[in-house]
């Protein structure tokens, strides 16, 4: 099965357009284990465990694991979601952003070794950053940072280019079209940015979109269901998975997923 099509298997068996991202911080776990490193997965198979049937997707956040030694936890994790969350997709997020042999071995690393049925890449190396995923994992799929939420978006992405396009719009008709090959190439467009959203949707209408940036990062839910319309994933991280610092974590977790994935629908049906 594709990437997309398991995306949207789960999306409908759930009625749920909402991704969890798993971006555990040592500091942040509950007692008895907090900064206690050797718990990720604990923690993060709790959170799993609790919002199996609320999510389209989880989004594990590589760095969070491998900056404390955590990445035999990471593979179990995947392993634990492909177990106990049947049919929902693994967004591993690592933006990778490299060429040749060293994009090789970082499509293994995801593909392989952990096991994602999706990664998150950076495009600013061209087509050349995408082919070894493409080639190699024809069915796997790959989210393009094209317009992020983060401040500093602004000193490449807002920029134009001859013809008045500009440089994420650019992203955005090319991951849409010819590095695309397979189908399984989306995007990532922060939520904070309701307005750039409409634009990439003007050259890429039928790209999926895997969209941060509502919740913690305040951006405006409405206004970003409006402008993505469809083939969409809203990824929610801190205010799931930090929903309570109490025992309590887990059912926490889950009542936070459940409202945002009403919310979302909410959204929808007001779209």
């Amino acid at each position: 099965m594709t990437f997309t099509d398991q995306l949207q298997q789960a999306a409908s068996a759930h009625a749920s357009a909402l991704c969890v991202g798993l971006d555990p911080e040592p500091r942040r776990l509950p007692a008895p284990w907090t900064h206690d490193a050797t718990r990720l997965y604990d923690f993060c198979a709790a959170i799993v465990d609790a919002t199996a049937d609320q999510v389209c997707a989880y989004k594990p956040q590589i760095a969070h694991f491998a900056a404390v030694g955590a990445e035999a936890q990471l593979e179990k994790l995947i392993r634990h979601i492909q177990r106990n969350a049947p049919g929902v997709p693994v967004i591993l997020d690592a933006k990778r952003g490299d060429i040749g042999s060293t994009a090789q071995h970082y499509a293994v690393e995801a593909f392989e070794r952990y096991g994602a049925d999706a990664l998150t890449v950076s495009p600013f190396m061209g087509a050349d950053s995408l082919a070894p995923y493409l080639d190699g994992w024809p069915e796997r799929g790959l989210f393009v940072l094209c317009r992020t939420s983060n401040p500093g978006g602004e000193d490449l992405q807002a920029l134009r280019l001859d013809g008045g396009e500009r440089v994420f719009e650019r992203v955005a008709r090319l991951a849409s079209g010819p590095w695309n090959p397979h189908g399984q190439v989306g995007l990532v467009v922060g939520a904070t940015r309701p307005d750039d959203i409409v634009a990439v949707r003007a050259v890429a209408p039928d790209a999926p979109l895997l969209i941060p940036g509502v919740g913690a990062q305040g951006g405006d839910l409405d206004a970003t269901v409006r402008a993505a319309r469809h083939r969409f994933v809203i990824n929610a991280s801190r205010s799931v998975l930090y929903a309570s610092t109490g025992a309590d974590y887990a059912q926490a977790a889950r009542d936070e997923a459940r409202r945002l994935r009403e919310a979302i629908g909410a959204s929808l049906e007001r779209a």
